[in-house]
């Protein structure tokens, strides 16, 4: 959610750039968007989401020997951690959507595609 948001924030604050115009000036955030006439075939939140998550698939895909899929299957060594709840890992968001066994699912690109799809629309709504 706070991704989304700070997307938003930036998003703006690029258009009032493009406008010279400053926060200060107080101008309403629908008024800077009739001035730019900028048009959004989509949200950026979700066009967030999709880029995500297709490159996931693209990179899981890959049999070149990079390290790309290697990292994604990559189990830390074990040990004592830290105090507290763990970071949020890249593929969380994922796995979340696809479940743990999201590696497999992208393999095969007509699963992943709807897979993405429902990604797409529990990513965005949540901000």
């Amino acid at each position: 959610m706070g991704l989304i948001k700070r997307l938003r924030v930036t998003q703006r604050a690029m258009e009032r750039a493009m406008l010279g115009v400053s926060i200060r000036d107080r101008i309403r955030n629908v008024e800077i968007r009739r001035r730019t006439r900028v048009t959004y075939s989509q949200p950026t939140a979700q066009r967030v989401a999709k880029l995500k998550c297709q490159w996931a698939g693209n990179i899981v895909r890959r049999k070149d020997g990079r390290w790309g899929p290697r990292v994604l299957e990559w189990q830390p060594r074990t040990g004592k951690r830290s105090v507290g709840r763990p970071s949020t890992r890249w593929t969380d968001d994922i796995k979340r959507v696809a479940g743990s066994r999201w590696i497999p699912a992208a393999q095969n690109r007509g699963i992943w595609n709807t897979l993405k799809k429902t990604y797409v629309q529990q990513w965005t709504s949540i901000g």
